[in-house]
């Protein structure tokens, strides 16, 4: 998906001294894995619509990203940290009304100064989110003191490697692991399988490097032959050894059906994604 930088932030209020996180409940999971969408498969309709087709494929559980329109009612509002206070209600509204959680938000941004961070994880608390994504890897002094402060977990990102760009380290679990080695272990990886295998590496010896720090995933199959997104288990992600290294590392967190492909009608590719997680991988 699309990386979203830093956008301004909105005043929240802060939630410093809030509850320890819940686990993500039973009754919200596919085959115990707690899937759901990446609203960035709908990001050609409103939030309001990304949530309706979400719940239209038995799924409990959804990923905000940021700068999604909200909804019809809402034409000015986008989804994310910046959204006003009326944003804000609505986006809960939206959620409650078809049976949704909000459990990851991201790709997002996230400064090094404590206070711009603050407004982020803020948002998240308040939202009852258990993940930020973020690629943001100059920050993770400040991460750390906002994942302590709120108890919500931050996965690093995986796009696919950029051969012109050495800067670009996040496509390598290794790097994450060395980057993450001694911090909170609620700081971790967004396992993106897709863009794992567009690295060339393989999703499941990925997992099984970064073991306990992966603390969410996005779930998508690439071509053979190519790098664009397909239905899964039709393509070369391997996707059902990635969802079995994942159950051996004793992965709970957030899984999000990412299917950047059929944008205007995917609906159905969507179905097939938990229909596949349902069949354990089959």
């Amino acid at each position: 998906m699309k990386w979203f930088p830093l956008l301004p932030a909105l005043s929240l209020f802060m939630v410093a001294t809030a509850p320890a996180a819940t686990p993500i409940p039973a009754e919200a999971r596919t085959s115990g894995f707690a899937l759901g969408t990446q609203s960035y498969t709908f990001r050609k309709f409103s939030f309001e619509d990304a949530c309706a087709k979400t719940a239209s494929v038995g799924l409990k559980t959804t990923e905000l990203f940021p700068g999604q329109i909200i909804s019809a009612a809402f034409p000015n509002e986008k989804t994310g940290h910046t959204a006003s206070p009326e944003g804000l209600a609505a986006m809960k509204e939206i959620l409650k009304k078809n049976g949704l959680q909000a459990v990851a938000y991201g790709v997002v941004g996230i400064p090094t100064d404590e206070e711009g961070a603050r407004k982020i994880f803020a948002f998240a608390k308040d939202l009852g989110i258990k993940v930020i994504n973020t690629e943001s890897t100059g920050s993770i002094d400040t991460i750390e003191k906002m994942v302590k402060e709120f108890d919500v977990k931050v996965g690093y990102h995986n796009h696919p490697r950029k051969p012109n760009d050495e800067n670009y380290k996040v496509w390598d679990p290794n790097y994450i692991l060395e980057l993450t080695k001694g911090r909170d272990a609620r700081i971790g990886a967004c396992a993106d399988l897709g863009h794992w295998t567009n690295s060339a590496l393989s999703a499941a010896d990925s997992i099984r490097i970064l073991k306990d720090r992966v603390v969410s995933s996005h779930l998508k199959d690439i071509a053979v032959g190519g790098t664009g997104v397909v239905r899964p288990g039709t393509g070369r992600a391997n996707l059902a050894e990635a969802l079995k290294a994942l159950k051996e590392v004793g992965f709970d967190g957030p899984i999000s059906i990412e299917h950047e492909a059929n944008w205007e009608d995917n609906v159905a590719d969507v179905s097939s994604y938990v229909e596949f997680v349902k069949a354990g991988g089959k």
